[in-house]
């Protein structure tokens, strides 16, 4: 191969990458600026104890969602600070969810161990969908996005939080 050639199959390499990594900015950052959440108001989570938690019931409330597992290490240290923020805040309308990727056998036996306070239900396959569609494509835990009242999107961390990153969230929305 000459080094002409060396430089177009370079170049075009380079401008096939640019625009695939642009083609993900513009994902990233459209589930960001405030888009409309609305799928997840038509999804039902079971509750690891029997029942249902129906999305659309939550909707003109403030929430943090945060996908979990028990099996999660930075999902488990961030649990305290999503409880003190849900204890903190409940009086100024915000709630939060804790959405589980896991089995309902260890997320009862994980409640009941640590005496979690929150709503909590199981994210399934429908969950798992819609965390990769709010900008979460690789499905990693934790997850947590942060919803206004008229149901947009407008923050999001992949990774764990800690309560001050909350406390700014909600000062922010």
């Amino acid at each position: 191969m000459t080094a002409a050639r060396r430089r177009i199959v370079g170049a075009a390499v380079g401008a096939a990458a640019a625009v695939a990594g642009a083609g993900v900015a513009y994902r990233w950052y459209s589930a960001r600026d405030g888009a409309p959440a609305t799928a997840i108001w038509d999804l039902q989570f079971e509750r690891p104890n029997g029942g249902k938690l129906v999305m659309a019931n939550l909707f003109g409330k403030r929430l943090i969602l945060n996908f979990w597992a028990t099996w999660c290490a930075p999902c488990i240290r961030e649990l305290p600070a999503l409880q003190r923020f849900q204890r903190d805040y409940a009086t100024h309308g915000w709630q939060v969810v804790a959405l589980a990727v896991d089995q309902p056998v260890p997320v009862l036996e994980f409640i009941a161990r640590f005496k979690l306070e929150l709503t909590v239900a199981m994210a399934g396959i429908e969950g798992m969908q819609w965390q990769r569609e709010a900008g979460n494509p690789s499905g990693g835990l934790p997850f947590s996005v942060m919803l206004d009242a008229s149901g947009r999107l407008r923050q999001r961390r992949l990774g764990e939080s800690r309560y001050e990153d909350l406390v700014r969230w909600a000062t922010d929305a």
